[in-house]
């Protein structure tokens, strides 16, 4: 539990110049909504997309620290890992974390859970919407970034860089604005009082990059990511066809039989709406060789994808990240 695998210091990887020209574009969006919002977080889940993201504002502002939070809206069933890396992280770079928690959101009936489609074990991932528009509200965030990428999801592909949210925090896919060439437009009404419903923007640095440009990038720049996502021994169950972690909240049942299994994870969720993989993948090289010849896309290990064609739009529309 709480491992963190670093890439071999000693190894010699060569820049590749795709990779160049997308922090380019990634380091410029970043540095224009610093300096076009007056309260901009960082949306972090402590996944690959999120960590890069976190690399690439460091970058951004270097010598000097990171000018805004990281934001992390915590459902209670995030893997150990994951948070353990976070708090490493946060405190080796220095950086400042606020924590919006579903667990609590629940707790003062702001939220319910919801059921899985893959069984009665509740799932906290619609519950995320409430408790991050309340964190919205709460801090007067103007703008967040995320760390959506265009391949990852059909609705993600309909997004702008810059994607407008109305004072719900809603995303209207109609009524999008144009953006040329890099020319983004940052006009939104503000809330100047605490508690008061405001717009805001979601910004995408990383949506031009693919799956494999993120673990290419994760390569060159050696940066350290949660144990979980390479190989590892773990108690899992399959269910549904799918390979999930067991754990307090996502307990086995009795008609199950609960086994040790060496396992990565693609993305890194809600444990209860997250299946592993059956690989032995041990490096960058080794999961870009896995993406290629997968059949399955990113989204298609996670189960909370699975309740309509259209779930990752319809959560979008309502809020989501």
């Amino acid at each position: 539990m709480g491992s963190v695998h670093v890439q071999n210091p000693d190894t010699s990887i060569a820049p590749l110049p795709h990779l160049a020209a997308l922090e380019a574009e990634s380091l410029h969006i970043i540095r224009e909504v610093a300096a076009e919002f007056e309260r901009p977080a960082l949306l972090f889940s402590g996944g690959k997309d999120s960590i890069v993201m976190v690399h690439l504002a460091c970058k951004a502002f270097a010598p000097g620290r990171v000018p805004f939070p990281l934001l992390h809206v915590d459902t209670g069933h995030n893997f150990p890992e994951v948070i353990a890396y976070r708090d490493e992280m946060v405190r080796r770079l220095g950086l400042r974390l606020e924590v919006a928690s579903v667990e609590d959101a629940i707790r003062r009936g702001i939220v319910h859970e919801e059921q899985t489609a893959c069984g009665a074990t509740p799932s906290r991932n619609l519950a995320q919407i409430p408790t991050l528009l309340e964190a919205i509200r709460e801090h007067r965030f103007d703008a967040l970034f995320g760390g959506a990428r265009r391949d990852e999801e059909k609705a993600r592909a309909k997004e702008r860089i810059f994607s407008f949210r109305n004072a719900m925090g809603q995303w209207d896919p109609r009524n999008q604005r144009p953006e040329l060439w890099n020319i983004y437009n940052a006009r939104i009404r503000r809330s100047t009082i605490a508690g008061d419903e405001g717009e805001h923007i979601r910004v995408f640095p990383i949506s031009n990059w693919t799956e494999i440009d993120v673990w290419e990038y994760i390569e060159a720049e050696r940066i350290p990511v949660p144990g979980i996502y390479y190989s590892h021994e773990r108690e899992i169950v399959i269910r549904a066809g799918r390979i999930c972690p067991v754990s307090s909240f996502f307990p086995a049942r009795a008609s199950e039989k609960t086994e040790s299994r060496r396992v990565r994870f693609r993305t890194v969720g809600d444990m209860t709406c997250t299946a592993g993989v059956d690989t032995p993948a041990q490096s960058p090289r080794d999961i870009i060789a896995d993406i290629i010849a997968s059949p399955i896309s990113e989204r298609g290990a996670r189960l909370d994808d699975t309740f309509s064609e259209a779930a990752m739009e319809d959560r979008k529309k309502e809020g989501y990240f």
